[in-house]
């Protein structure tokens, strides 16, 4: 029997191309190994990037850990998303307030701060690493990692 769809999530950040391409790629490999069938995509803030792949550092540090990349093409949030998704996750309080300020009326989609989801970084930002090295890049997923275990974690129905 396949496994039920439990919800849907959408991560955000400002291109499109780094944090939240990686977070929705680690969202599928755990939900996948974890037998759980969840809707997943990411978007920007910006349409700076729009119709651009995966930044090569960040698909590189997925491949460093063992996590598939997906074909991405960066694309902006749209109007449409926030009745779509059930969670809206941005990798920064800014991403998140835009959220806020763009969600329309009604809109049922639960708007969360990446790091909230993660012990002990509840309320911090996840850095944007594309103007820096491979630390950079090491580091946004080490904390992107957490979140995501923590978002799973939220998610996920009890064990019965």
């Amino acid at each position: 029997m396949p496994p039920a769809r439990l919800h849907s999530v959408l991560f955000i950040c400002t291109g499109n191309i780094c944090r939240s391409p990686t977070a929705h790629a680690l969202l599928v490999h755990k939900a996948r190994a974890a037998g759980l069938q969840l809707e997943v995509d990411s978007a920007a803030i910006s349409d700076e990037e729009r119709g651009n792949p995966f930044d090569r550092r960040a698909a590189a540090e997925l491949k460093r850990r063992g996590v598939p990349a997906h074909e991405h093409c960066a694309r902006q949030v749209r109007r449409e998303d926030f009745a779509r998704f059930d969670w809206i996750v941005g990798m920064t309080q800014a991403h998140c307030a835009a959220l806020r300020r763009q969600a329309p009326a009604g809109a049922h989609a639960q708007i969360a701060l990446m790091l909230d989801f993660a012990p002990g970084h509840a309320g911090e930002d996840v850095p944007d690493p594309w103007y820096g090295g491979a630390q950079d890049f090491i580091h946004a997923f080490d904390l992107i990692d957490s979140g995501v275990d923590g978002l799973l974690a939220r998610i996920s129905p009890p064990s019965p």
